[in-house]
This record gives structure tokens, C-alpha cells and sequence, in this order.
């Protein structure tokens, strides 16, 4: 499946417009147009209807990507567009009886994916121009999973959403027609992923321990789970598809020992017994991917990616058309990337590193072939000016081999050039060989492009990937580093002429490279990069959350001695004053995984330092810029600042709207400052509160507001005496079931106890001194209070309702959170007074004094000393906005 995804993203990157200068002679290169690489394709991702009879594929609209669709034996002029993206789309794919194409979005690169349908044959709308699009997931703050999606009932999906618990994904069936959400499995269990058989049965589940190993679990007719296979956290495995008779299961696995390559088994989803099918026939890389037929329901192909992609065909027939496209293609690449519900009509694409992708019809009956897009069309002209990728290897500081691709300058001697290095993301990924849009544009302005598969990378073993271990500004940091003096060794590169881009990993590379190697680098790119490994772990996103232990064990624990000391070492921050060449740094602000504060850091560090440093942050970009208008212009501040320190060409002039956009994109350095975080001392004890609580029972009226959508529900408070100790519960009742929250506070309003409830789950938290003991469903915790202490929940605004309350009071307490169970400090201050339902009430904020966005607003009766109202985000509800009313 990856395959699938990189082979569309290929084509989406191959480009648009060309601007040649005039040539000296026959051998000189002609500057190509950035545009060319990185602006929109004209057409791309296409894709056939399940019929044939329509094809679907993407192409801008003001600006963006948008989805459009067309008649088979229609030109794309008559195409028809179904979509207004603001913001490109992750990918979309057709339902199996043709009714409508689903599709999915974030909002700004946050990266919390909804799901969306639109019908290809539905009216358009008066206003619009378009057909209607429905949001199926329509929760803000969630981010939803495909599961499996049904050919059985076209209608049906099964997804994931993190709307009710953000670090987990319950089950869902989800209608499209209705939009209608049925809940299957509320997942208390840790559950990372579902596998369906052809019947479409849940057949297994996934399960991630907190020690960060992996279970295969059998899922029995009454939804039970009982483990039948597990690998360690170091260790991989995933399931692929059942086998024709649903009697075993494919799966790839790399467990025990012995094993180093992971290869192809078949296990039993009743005992989770495993048999080898294959392994790599070369013994030289893992397992890449499997692809069956939905026909026959058996296994095609099997791929392993080592210097290129390797095939070993199962089925003879697919075997002799795919045989018979590479002969019409000799030399090409080829690629399927669509194909109709008999499978008898295919769309590929014909691709290499220096060849313009352009996408093709096939019918496998008539071996008829017929052209349909070039992607980038008017990159054809310049193919003879485009530079090879070539695989090559190197040794490291400790001898360790590693793989990497080299793109040089064409038509110049391979002696003495600028070099760019630019590292991949992830680290746990790899990079492959084919066209690369940056490897062919700074090749273009004259640099030797190195792109190292340094160990930690996948793809290689179980032993490559693991030597990466704990080595993060170190060995992994080497390999990287060895390869520029192997290509100065050689004579290819000038030593003074070295620099480095990259993102993601890429870009915490970049930064590493700057510092723990000042000397070997004339300048730096950082993309997306983190500076401070504490700050990345502490931000990573909720639903990450089964990856955790695995961070702790490839990069560092940070709830150790030493991995603090490991974490520490590796992060650039820490060791800033060292940075000697100019670096440029580039970030989205909404980006959920390298958050913006990494690149603040960096920044005001370097900026004391009184070092060249650079800021680029677009504030409707994530992870990465998808954004077209956004990346032309990141693309053209790099290569000038690359340029200037490297002696390279580059393209001065860009066009109106880019250059537009680069003057609001650049940052003035000196004005990037951090969040301040509120100063604020925790008195040892609560002030003396005024008057015990009184006993009764309460109604409130609840709403949720979640992504533009409410949720209400009853919620019925009781306060009562039991012996010394006084008791205060919260019963809400909705349609996702009864919660509830009881606090017990002993004779002098002392928080004792509380216990929060809701179907399965059960966390308790107990004060014991200065230190509060939480029972999570078994996971026992503790947490140091150090300080006056307001349990959340049940109860907290009766003790503030008895606090010295005046206009401008002020106070401070701890508080435990209820979702990541860690301390919180807050502020507390009366604002004023303000009439709720005619009557006067002290109206409290709290402020986290480590993150002052997160405020909740409180309005006590001064009669009854409780709250009439109450303003809150729920981090448990996705961080909802919650208002509870007295009735």
C-alpha cells in the first residue's frame, strides 16, 4: 500500500513551467523554473471508476488540488469538479458500486483527518457550482481511521475515531448514505488497528502494551479478545489480508532472534501459529509489501525495495500483462495505480528518475494502451537535462555500510562541487530511488545531491535499523557526516562548499549537523526539524500514544537519569553556541508533531547568540508545506540562501503571488519571543474555608460543543454526610452512556478520594500528604503535590465557593489532570461580579500558569456557594467545550 501512496505522490511532483536561459554552448544546462518541480501538476492522481466508465483524478482550483471527474471517452477540458478545497486533500478513492467518492481533509495541517462524501452525479448546487459534500466525521478534534471499507455494502465503512478518548480509536460502522455513526467497540484495550477477513468479519485486532511490544489479538462472534502473537517493541509485525478461505491470515514479522529480514508468513488467527511463505530471494532487505486480488482473493506479487523495487509475481496472468507494458516501456518504470472492479481495466503510470511521469489506460483483454495525462507536461522538454540518481555505499566511523543515492550536476565533471546532503524524515523510514523534485533542482543549480539511508533507517533489517538506537546526534548523526567525507575523498565534493536541508528528521539532521559538526557545513536548511528532544517527546500527538515506549527505547527515556542525559546531548539547543554557519529554519505553525515552539527555540537561542539565522513560518501549514503557493516560495528563499554560501546558480525572479507570499512568510527574528508561562507561587494550604457544604441535590443542564456540533445531557448532582466525611457526586446521562464523578472530602473540606467512572473505564485518585496516588484501570501512578491542591471535577467549586472571594482576589493550587494524570498549576482570580439568571455571582477564571490559552471560567452563587455555571474544556472529549447550568 505505501508503495501505492509514494508512486502518486511521484506523479504529483513531477511539475509545471519552464524558464530557459540563453546557452553558451551545447553542453551548458539551462536553468529550470522552480515551477517545474514544485508548483501544481496539471492533472494527477487518477483514478477509474469501479465501472470504467469515469475517471476521477486532481487538479487545482484557485490554487488548490480539488477532485474532478469526467466521462471515460471525454477530453479532461469536460471534466467536472466536485470539490472547493481550501487545503489539499489526503488522498480519496471511489465506493464499490460508483456512488460516491470519499475522501478525507485536515484544517490547516493540523492533521485531524475528517472524512467526506460527494456523489459524481449529484446536481450541483446553485451557489456553489459543485455538488454537495458531506462531512461523515465532523468532530473537530478527532482524527479519523479507515478501517475497512466494505465491497459487500458499498454504503458501509469501518473507522476509527479519537472524538471520545484522543490517545485511542473506537470502533465505528459508519453508513454514507445517513452519515450515521454506530459504535462497535468503546477501546479500552489499547487497540491500535482492526483486520476484517473477505466476509468482511473482524477477524483480529491490535493491541499496544504500554511497554510498547505488539499483540495479535482473535476477536470472537461475542467481541471477546484472547492473544494468539506478540513481538517485542523492537521487533515488527502487521497483518495484510486473509487467505481465499479465510483460514489463515498474511502477515509480515521480523520476530525472534534468528530473524533479521522481515518476510512473509501465513499464521493461524485461532492459535496465531506461523508458517514462512518468503523471505527476500536476494537476502538483502525486508519485506516491502504484498498485493492480492479482491477477485480471487489471492496473493499477486510480492515487493522488496532495495537499490530499486523488485517484484516476485504469484499470479502468472497479472504476470504476463505487467511483463508486457514493461516491454511496450523498455527502460521505465511502471506502476499501477487504479484499476476497475473486474480488474480487467487498469490506469498506470510510466515513470523513472529523469523521465516525466505520464499516466496511461490499459485494457488487459484487448492489450489496447492509450495515453490519458502528463502530469507535468512541459517537464518533457527538459528530460535530457535532468541528472541520475545512482545508489552507492560507503562506510561509517564504525565501518557500518551504509546505502545512499547520489544525484550529480549534468554535464559537469564529477570533481570538486558544491554538495547538498539532505537527509529523510521520519527517522524510521527510508528513502528510494526514482524522481526526486529536489534532487533534480538543486542538481539543476549545480550541486551534488547526497540522500543517505543512515542506520535507523527501515527497510534494511532488524540489525540496521536497531544500531540506530539511542543514536540520535551520534552515530546516526556519523552516517551522514561519512558520506560527505567519502564524496571529498573521492574528489567529487569541495570541502568548503557543504550544506544540508531536510525535514522532519531531515531537519533535526540539518540542525545536528550544524552543531555537533560545525566545521564540516557552510550552511543549513531545517524544515519542520526539532531542536529539543524533552519539547518533542512532551508534544507529540495523543494518538501517537502507542508509540511512546518505542520513542523511549530509539531515542531515549526521558523518565530516567539517563536517558535525560542521552536526550540532552543529542538536542541542538542545548548546545547552540556551537552553531557556526548560517542556518535557515522553516516551520508550519499548526504542525502537530514538531511543534512551533522546536523552531522559536532554535531561533531566539541563535538569535542571542547573535548568529546568521533565518525564519520562515506559514501559518496555515502542519507538517511539512502543502500548500503550493506556500512551498514555491520556501523553495525559492532556500535556494538563494543555499546559493549564497555555496557558490551555486539559483533563480532569482519568481512570480507576483510567491513573491507576495515569502515578504509574509519571512519572520522577523527579532520578534519571535516563547509563551510566557505565568509566575505564579502555590501557597502550602488552601486560605480557611468559610462554612461546611450543605446537603441536597442539584440539577444542571450540560452541552458539549464539539466541532460545530452539541451534545446535551442531564446531570444530576448529590452532596450528603457520610459520618465525618462528605460526599459530592456527579451522574451525567447522554447517549454515549452514564459518567460519573464523586469526590469525598473529610470533616475540614479536605480533598480525601476521587473516583471518575464512565462504561469500562475507572481511574481513582487518592491524596496521601504531599503526594497523590492514581489508580488508572490498574496502572498504579503517583504525582508530588507540593502545595495547596483543588481536586478537578466533582466538588471544585464548592471549596472555591468558601475561599475569601472579593473582586480581584487572587490564589493558586495544584490540580491533577484527569486525561494525561500529570500536575497542573492554576491561577485563580475573581474577575467581578455578573448576574446569571437575574441573580449576582462572583464570576472566577482559573489559568493554567504553563499554558495561559487554557482558561476555565467558573460563576459561583454567593447564597448557595456552588456554582450556577461553569465554562471548561474537556481534554477527555477531545477538548470540548463544556457549559453546565443550574437549573
Amino acid at each position: 500500500m505505501k508503495k501505492k501512496i509514494l508512486l502518486l505522490a511521484i506523479s504529483c511532483l513531477l511539475s509545471v513551467q519552464v524558464a530557459a536561459q540563453k546557452k553558451s554552448n551545447s553542453n551548458e544546462i539551462p536553468l529550470i523554473d522552480r515551477s517545474i518541480f514544485f508548483d501544481n501538476p496539471e492533472i494527477s492522481g487518477g483514478q477509474l471508476s469501479p465501472d470504467g466508465k469515469f475517471i476521477s483524478f486532481m487538479k487545482a482550483y484557485n490554487g488548490t488540488m480539488n477532485i474532478w471527474v469526467k466521462k471515460f471517452d471525454e477530453p479532461f477540458t469536460k471534466a467536472k469538479r466536485l470539490t472547493n478545497l481550501e487545503r489539499p486533500s489526503a488522498g480519496y478513492f471511489w465506493t464499490q458500486d460508483g456512488k460516491y467518492i470519499v475522501y478525507s481533509k485536515d484544517k490547516g495541517g493540523n492533521e485531524n483527518y475528517n472524512i467526506f462524501a460527494v456523489s459524481p452525479s449529484a446536481p450541483a448546487d446553485a451557489k456553489t457550482g459543485i455538488p454537495e459534500s458531506r462531512n461523515l466525521t465532523p468532530f473537530e478534534k478527532a482524527r479519523a481511521a479507515i478501517y475497512m471499507v466494505s465491497k459487500k455494502d458499498p454504503n458501509i465503512m469501518m473507522i476509527g475515531l479519537n472524538n471520545r478518548d484522543e490517545k485511542w480509536h473506537d470502533l465505528y460502522k459508519l453508513e454514507i448514505n445517513s452519515g450515521k455513526l454506530t459504535k462497535l467497540n468503546e477501546n479500552t484495550d489499547r487497540i491500535s488497528g482492526w483486520i476484517f477477513d473477505w466476509n468482511e468479519k473482524p477477524r483480529l485486532a491490535l493491541r499496544n502494551p504500554e511497554d510498547g511490544s505488539k499483540e495479535f489479538l482473535s476477536v470472537s462472534d461475542d467481541g471477546k479478545f484472547n492473544k494468539i502473537y506478540s513481538v517485542s517493541a523492537l521487533e515488527t509485525a502487521y497483518p495484510f489480508a486473509f487467505n481465499k478461505d479465510n483460514s489463515k491470515v498474511y502477515a509480515a514479522t521480523n520476530k525472534g532472534a534468528e530473524t533479521d529480514l522481515i518476510k512473509l508468513v501465513q499464521m493461524d488467527p485461532k492459535t496465531g501459529a506461523t508458517s514462512d511463505v518468503e523471505q527476500d530471494p536476494l537476502k538483502k532487505v525486508d519485506l516491502d509489501d504484498v498485493v492480492f486480488s479482491d477477485l480471487t482473493r489471492e496473493l499477486q506479487y510480492t515487493l522488496y525495495t532495495g537499490e530499486k523495487e523488485r517484484r516476485y509475481f504469484k499470479d502468472k496472468k497479472y504476470e504476463a500483462d505487467y511483463n508486457f507494458l514493461e516491454s511496450k516501456f523498455q527502460g521505465s518504470e511502471i506502476a499501477i495505480a487504479s484499476q476497475t472492479k473486474d480488474e480487467r481495466k487498469w490506469l498506470f503510470t510510466v515513470y523513472g528518475d529523469t523521465k516525466a511521469p505520464i499516466a496511461y489506460f490499459f485494457d488487459r483483454d484487448s492489450k489496447k494502451i492509450i495515453e490519458q495525462y502528463t502530469p507535468r507536461p512541459k517537464l518533457n522538454q527538459y528530460e535530457q537535462y535532468l541528472s541520475e540518481m545512482t545508489p552507492i555505499t560507503y562506510k561509517s566511523s564504525d565501518g557500518l555500510e551504509i546505502p545512499a543515492y547520489l544525484t550529480l550536476p549534468k554535464n559537469i565533471a564529477a570533481k570538486n562541487l558544491p554538495l547538498l546532503v539532505f537527509p529523510h524524515g521520519g527517522p524510521w523510514s527510508r528513502s528510494v530511488w526514482g524522481f526526486n523534485s529536489y534532487a533534480q533542482l538543486f542538481a539543476n543549480r549545480g550541486f551534488a545531491v547526497l540522500d543517505p539511508n543512515f542506520r535507523g533507517s527501515t527497510g534494511y533489517g532488524k540489525k540496521f535499523l536497531d544500531a540506530g538506537n539511542l543514536q540520535w546526534g551520534k552515530l546516526m548523526q556519523d552516517d551522514i557526516t561519512w558520506g560527505v567525507k567519502y564524496l571529498v575523498d573521492e574528489g567529487i565534493v569541495n570541502p568548503k562548499k557543504v550544506t544540508i536541508m531536510g525535514g522532519s528528521y531531515g531537519g533535526y539532521a540539518t540542525l545536528a549537523g550544524l552543531t555537533f559538526t560545525p566545521d564540516v557545513y557552510a550552511a543549513g536548511v531545517d524544515i519542520v526539524g526539532p531542536s529539543n528532544l524533552f519539547t518533542l517527546l512532551s508534544s507529540v500527538p495523543p494518538y501517537w500514544e502507542a508509540a511512546r515506549k518505542i520513542f523511549a527505547l530509539r531515542m531515549g527515556d526521558e523518565n530516567t537519569e539517563a536517558g535525560k542525559k542521552i536526550l540532552r546531548e543529542a538536542s541542538p539547543l542545548f548546545s547552540a553556541d556551537k552553531i557556526k554557519a548560517p542556518l535557515m529554519i522553516i516551520q508550519g505553525a499548526n504542525d502537530p508533531r514538531v511543534n512551533k515552539a522546536e523552531s522559536d527555540q532554535i531561533v531566539i537561542a541563535l538569535r542571542d547568540l547573535k548568529r546568521d539565522v533565518q525564519y520562515i513560518l506559514a501559518n496555515d501549514e502542519g507538517h511539512g508545506f502543502r500548500k503550493p503557493v506556500n512551498n514555491m516560495a520556501m523553495i525559492a528563499a532556500a535556494e538563494k540562501f543555499l546559493a549564497k554560501y555555496a557558490g551555486t546558480r539559483y533563480q532569482e525572479d519568481m512570480p507576483e503571488d510567491v513573491a507576495k507570499r515569502l515578504k509574509e512568510l519571512t519572520i522577523d527574528i527579532n520578534s519571535v519571543k516563547l509563551a510566557e508561562k505565568i509566575d505564579a507561587k502555590v501557597p502550602s494550604t488552601l486560605p480557611e474555608l468559610a462554612g461546611a457544604f450543605t446537603e441536597g441535590v442539584y440539577n444542571y443542564v450540560v452541552n458539549f460543543a464539539m466541532g460545530g456540533q452539541n451534545m446535551k445531557m442531564d446531570m444530576t448532582r448529590t452532596i450528603k454526610k457520610d459520618g465525618n466525611n462528605w460526599t459530592v457526586s456527579d451522574v451525567a446521562k447522554s447517549v454515549m452512556g452514564e459518567m460519573s464523578d464523586a469526590a469525598i472530602f473529610n470533616d475540614k473540606l479536605d480533598f480525601v478520594k476521587r473516583t471518575v467512572v464512565q462504561g469500562p473505564a475507572n481511574i481513582t485518585f487518592t491524596k496521601a500528604g504531599n503526594e497523590m496516588k492514581i489508580n488508572a484501570m490498574g496502572k498504579e501512578l503517583s504525582s508530588k503535590i507540593d502545595g495547596a491542591y483543588i481536586s478537578e471535577g466533582a466538588g471544585a467549586d464548592l471549596i472555591m465557593a468558601r475561599m475569601p472571594l472579593k473582586e480581584g482576589y487572587t490564589n493558586s493550587f495544584y490540580s491533577v489532570d484527569g486525561t494525561s494524570l500529570k500536575t497542573k498549576k492554576w491561577i485563580l482570580k475573581v474577575e467581578g461580579k455578573e448576574k446569571i439568571n437575574g441573580v449576582e455571582n462572583w464570576k472566577i477564571t482559573e489559568t493554567n500558569a504553563d499554558d495561559p490559552k487554557e482558561i476555565n471560567t467558573i460563576w459561583i452563587d454567593p447564597t448557595k456557594k456552588m456554582a450556577s455555571k461553569v465554562m471548561a474544556v474537556v481534554p477527555s472529549m477531545n477538548n470540548a467545550v463544556m457549559t453546565a447550568e443550574l437549573k
